[in-house]
């Protein structure tokens, strides 16, 4: 868990119990939330968002407003579970 600040409102940054990451990664996805500022800040209670990290994967975030402001990672996708769909035929996703 970090406790951080954007501009005077203290968040929270937690990782869901069903993903285990290793600190490094932790830290790195906390970096990347940091980079972003105050993207999210305008979003709603219960709204979600990605970031796509080149080495992590697709990090996806939950927003919680009440009664804390608290970001949520609940899943983290490796690229290669990645899946593209086009007409009724899914891929593997390519960049």
């Amino acid at each position: 868990m970090f406790r951080f600040l954007i501009g005077n409102e203290e968040w929270i940054l937690r990782f869901s119990p069903n993903i285990g990451l290793d600190p490094e990664i932790k830290q790195a996805i906390f970096s990347s939330l940091i980079q972003l500022g105050k993207t999210f800040v305008q979003s709603s209670h219960g709204d979600s968002f990605s970031i796509i990290d080149e080495q992590i994967g697709m990090i996806i975030f939950t927003l919680e407003k009440v009664p804390s402001l608290i970001l949520t990672v609940s899943h983290v996708i490796p690229k290669e579970r990645w899946y593209t769909q086009c007409n009724l035929s899914i891929k593997p996703y390519q960049p």
